[in-house]
This record gives C-alpha cells, sequence and structure tokens, in this order.
C-alpha cells in the first residue's frame, strides 16, 4: 500500500512545467522530460503517499478500471519494471492518458475529500511516468498474438478507440486492418491535439509497436466513397465503426456568414498538419489579430494556446455558463467528478476568460470580414460589444458523421444522434460494431480505449461461435 504513513508526510506534488515564456516559443510539450519532471525519489514519494484504502475508488473512477493501489505500490517499492507490467495489463496507451486524460481516478481518490489530507494521489503523472521509463528502458515490446484465425476485420477510424480495439483484436490472432481517411494515423491524437500536450513522436512511438504487433494501418482510404460502407462489409468479417463523433455544434446567429470565422476542430488541424509538414503555413494563422474563442472546454483551451504561440494580438475565451466554485458543492459530493474552477497550462499562459456571456450576433467591417461580438452578460443583463477579427467556435460536437452508414447499411441511430448499440457495442447490423465517440457522443480518451477494449473481446467472443 506504498508507506503506511506516505499521505502524512508528503505533500501532493505535479510534473513542473516549463517557464510561460520558454514554452510559447516553441510548440514542444509544456510538461518535457528534459525540463524537470517528478524525480525518481520524488516519484516513489507521490506513489508512496497512496492508501491502499480497501475498497480503490480510484480504480472505480477509472473508465479503464486501472489498478492503481498496485502499481503504485510497486513503484514505492522501487521495482518499476513490475509496476508498468501492472499498468499495462488494463491500459494499452499509457502514455496517451498520461498526457491527456483529466484524471477522473484522481478525482475519486480518498485524499481529495478533503483539504486536510492534502489532494489526491499524482494518479496521471505516475503513469506517463511509469511508461515512459519503461520505454526508455527497452520494456515496452509488441505483444505475443495467438495462432493466426483466418479472420478479417476492418477497424474504420485510427483514433483511441480504433488504435485499441486493433490491438486486441490482432492479439487475439485475426487480421485487423485500419482504415483512416487522413494523409497520418491517429485521428484526433495527431490532427485535434495540439503538439504542446501530445507531441506526435509519442504516437508514432505508439504506432510503430502497433504495426509490429500484426494491425495494418491503410491511411487515405475514404470509408463510404470508396470502398462503400456495404462494400467494406462484404469484404471482411466483422466491421468496427470508430469514426468519432466529428459534427461541430456551430453558433445560430446573425453574422455568422461573415469571413473569419472558424471550426476549433479546422483551425487545430491546420496548424498540426504545419508541424507535420503536410502544408507550408497555416490558412487560419491568428498573429496580429484581436481572437474571440466561443466555448470554454479543452478544444477552446487548446485553441487558445495554439493562437497564443502563433501570435495573437489579444485572445478571451468565452464560456456560456457561470464560473465553477472553487471548491466542491453539496450536490456534488465525493467521489463524483469535482466540478470545480480549473486554470489549463493554456490559460496559465494568458489571454482572458468571460464566464456567463452569450453571444446575440456579430457585425462585419470593410469587406465583409467580421469586425465586432455582440452579447449580454446574463448575470446582469447588460449589452457588451467586442471588438474580433477572428472567432473561433470551440462549441462541443453533436455526434457523428451518420450520413453514408445510414445510406449504404441501414445502420440504426440513437434519439441524439449518435450510433445505436446494445452493451457491448453491437450495432443492428449483424458484424457490424461500433466503439467510442461515434456511440458514446465526444468523451474522454480514457473512454475511447475502453470501449475499444471491450468490443474487441466481444467481437472475439462473437467470432468464436460463428
Amino acid at each position: 500500500m506504498g508507506k503506511p504513513t506516505g499521505f502524512v508526510e508528503w505533500r501532493r506534488l505535479v510534473p513542473k512545467k516549463r517557464g510561460v515564456v520558454e514554452r510559447l516559443r516553441d510548440w514542444r510539450e509544456v510538461e518535457h522530460a528534459s525540463h524537470g519532471p517528478l524525480e525518481a525519489d520524488a516519484l516513489r514519494a507521490q506513489a508512496g503517499r497512496c492508501m491502499d484504502c480497501g475498497v480503490p475508488f480510484c480504480t472505480s473512477g477509472c473508465p479503464l478500471g486501472n489498478p492503481i493501489p498496485d502499481f503504485a505500490d510497486l513503484t514505492w517499492r522501487d521495482r518499476p519494471r513490475d509496476a508498468y507490467r501492472r499498468l499495462a495489463v488494463t491500459n494499452d496507451f499509457p502514455e496517451f492518458t498520461g498526457r491527456l486524460c483529466p484524471a477522473p481516478c484522481e478525482g475519486s481518490c480518498v485524499l481529495g475529500i478533503g483539504a486536510t489530507l492534502d489532494g489526491p494521489v499524482t494518479i496521471e503523472a505516475l503513469e506517463k511516468l511509469i511508461v515512459e521509463r519503461a520505454f526508455a528502458e527497452g520494456w515496452v515490446t509488441p505483444a505475443p498474438r495467438r495462432a493466426p484465425t483466418g479472420r478479417r476485420i476492418a477497424i474504420v477510424g485510427s483514433g483511441p478507440a480504433g488504435l485499441a480495439a486493433a490491438v486486441r483484436l490482432a492479439r487475439a490472432g485475426h487480421s485487423a486492418v485500419v482504415y483512416e481517411a487522413a494523409a497520418r494515423p491517429g485521428g484526433l491524437l495527431r490532427y485535434g491535439i495540439p503538439d504542446f500536450k501530445l507531441e506526435k513522436a509519442v504516437l508514432d512511438r505508439r504506432l510503430a509497436l502497433v504495426e509490429a504487433e500484426g494491425v495494418e494501418l491503410r491511411c487515405g482510404v475514404t470509408v463510404g466513397v470508396d470502398p462503400t460502407w456495404d462494400r467494406l462489409r462484404a469484404e471482411h468479417d466483422a466491421v468496427v465503426i470508430a469514426i468519432g463523433a466529428m459534427v461541430p455544434r456551430d453558433l445560430r446567429v446573425p453574422g455568422r456568414e461573415l469571413d473569419g470565422v472558424v471550426m476549433a476542430m479546422d483551425y487545430l488541424t491546420d496548424q498540426n498538419r504545419v508541424l507535420a509538414d503536410e502544408q507550408p503555413a497555416a490558412v487560419h494563422d491568428v498573429r496580429g489579430r484581436r481572437v474571440i474563442i466561443l466555448g470554454g472546454g479543452d478544444t477552446g483551451s487548446d485553441c487558445l494556446g495554439t493562437a497564443l504561440r502563433q501570435g495573437a494580438a489579444h485572445v478571451t475565451q468565452i464560456e456560456l455558463m457561470p464560473a465553477p466554485p472553487p471548491a466542491r458543492a453539496t450536490s456534488n459530493p465525493w467521489p463524483a467528478w469535482p466540478l470545480v474552477f480549473r486554470t489549463s497550462s493554456s490559460q496559465e499562459e494568458g489571454g482572458e476568460r468571460t464566464f456567463a456571456f452569450r453571444t446575440t450576433h456579430l457585425a462585419g467591417g470593410d469587406g465583409g470580414r467580421l469586425a465586432a461580438l455582440h452579447g449580454e452578460r446574463l448575470d446582469d443583463g447588460a449589452q457588451v460589444t467586442l471588438p474580433v477579427d477572428t472567432l473561433i467556435l470551440a462549441l462541443g460536437f453533436t455526434g457523428p458523421d451518420t450520413g453514408a452508414l445510414v445510406e449504404q447499411l441501414g445502420v440504426a441511430v440513437d434519439a441524439r444522434g449518435n450510433i445505436a448499440t446494445d452493451a457491448h457495442g453491437r450495432t443492428n447490423l449483424p458484424g457490424v460494431y461500433c466503439a467510442g465517440d461515434a456511440q458514446r457522443g465526444a468523451s474522454l480518451v480514457v473512454w475511447a480505449i475502453a470501449d475499444g477494449r471491450d468490443l474487441a473481446a466481444a467481437i472475439d467472443a462473437d467470432l468464436s461461435r460463428a
């Protein structure tokens, strides 16, 4: 259980971040290994804070069911290789969750119940440092595969859900082929997440292992066009739909058509393609411009960090809802996810934040280009006009693009527009399955991995009975 008195002796520590001035000059990760993560002794102490509290609320709070007390104890006992082995049993991609997951496990940690316990164990950082040590020591190797089954499975989409399903299916002996419309695999991990949160060398390192385990990655293939969904189904023993929930929520106000309004994912993808040398310059570069971002979530925060690095003159991030409280409200008790005020690494770097603000209309200037955003403050009804050159819409996503799926296959959708499945990811069509955001709605990377793993188990069971 770590050190029995560790949670009393040691305060919660998190990895060090590079200075704001330094990190705004480049696109490297904010918490970079060469700039002072938790050192070995500090890491052991943080793992030693774990109480092994009998009922592991952290494990139940994790969609993957990660055995957090186990790998924390092994880290405290200075058995890093065993800690990695234990972590890898439930998490195929801890280097992704260790960087991108908001850590619902930490929200469920017993040490987070009250201020007197000094905060939860730094589980997310622990995961990241365990797996990075494993890569550095050469402990991460392709997993063995069962004997080939002769079954061929198509996985459409190479994001975390599709990759998790593909890896698990390949290890079960099936032929797993991933189809990706983009030029390179990774889905949102590559094109939607900025490098300052996930450097793409980390993704490529994992993709090399995925291929070494027998997964075939086919990029530049737009399923629904060539091949069609029905043809893909006819040519495989099973089809996995892992296309995400990429239809963005739009802003329905007068002036929306003005030049200067851009969707968040278009903006982020544009810059990521520049960094990947897929295009020479950003189409949506905001250098020297006044930028407003509508949306206070992670995507909006990613846009903020990107705009600051591009050299925007001024950036304001606007949220429709009021600011959350600084501590848990009585209606939000532990171990539920704490709905409290947070500051992301991008928000630390600059810009302004506005809450409880509703946009009413947009106004243009010369040449029909966006010049002003008009809105009202919901707390007092005051009318406000904000000058703006570029408006980035980070309002979330409404669901997957199901047009071709419904037309070509007849896949059923639910009331929210997501692909309808049973508890095991089966759609209304035999041999057609769905995992991740396409059936769940836009969610967390950890849920996508968990869905992909569970779906692979269901497909393997179904095929063994066929």
